[in-house]
């Protein structure tokens, strides 16, 4: 049965669990309904708008520190150089039920000079828009055994984050050889993942 997480606390992957070797990382969220009011909205019903979230993986050294433009992993950019870090694609709705989007993670590939890789969902466009995550509900992520399908741990992100257009979940990140898994929400107003990514240059 998956470990639940409250915000700040750290899970062990890999110890005790030495077959593990490839994570799925799976992120999703609802948008709140949005009341149209009035006549049309006793015909339709509330309408949900449209969220086009986007979840990246950032891949740190030893210092915490971002190095190399390829080490952002995102919708523009699917496989991390040494082919450890793979994102899904890109869903421009978070419609639908379960994971929004994946990232796998391949932990005997990643490179001995990459120490931990930060997951960040962030709105697309949001200022055009005028989206924050205030409008979003149900955001989590959760990390799965792609081995045997089993969830191992899972985070629902309970804050309140209105106003706030980036989310920084969490972290998976190495420790005495072991990998561990960290939950983080943290939020903030940056519009862009170039600008999250500006936080560990």
């Amino acid at each position: 049965m998956a470990i639940s997480l409250q915000k700040g606390q750290k899970i062990d992957l890999t110890k005790g669990n030495a077959g593990l070797s490839e994570l799925i990382v799976g992120l999703g969220w609802d948008p709140v309904e949005q009341s149209g009011g009035g006549f049309l909205s006793g015909l339709f019903g509330n309408k949900k708008a449209e969220f086009d979230c986007d979840a990246s993986a950032i891949l740190l050294d030893v210092n915490d520190k971002f190095t190399r433009k390829e080490h952002v992993i995102f919708f523009n950019n699917l496989k991390s150089p040494c082919g450890s870090v793979t994102h899904l694609g890109d869903n421009l709705t978070g419609g639908g039920d379960g994971d929004d989007e994946q990232i796998i993670i391949q932990l005997n590939k990643v490179p001995d000079n990459v120490h931990k890789i930060v997951f960040v969902v962030n709105i697309y466009d949001c200022q055009k828009r005028k989206q924050d995550f205030g409008m979003i509900k149900n955001a989590f992520i959760r990390v799965v055994n792609k081995g045997n399908m089993e969830e191992i741990t899972r985070y629902n992100l309970t804050d309140n984050y209105a106003g706030k257009t980036a989310l920084i979940v969490g972290e998976v990140y190495r420790r005495q050889g072991e990998w561990k898994f960290g939950a983080l929400g943290q939020s903030t107003q940056d519009t862009s993942i170039n600008a999250v990514v500006g936080r560990y240059v």
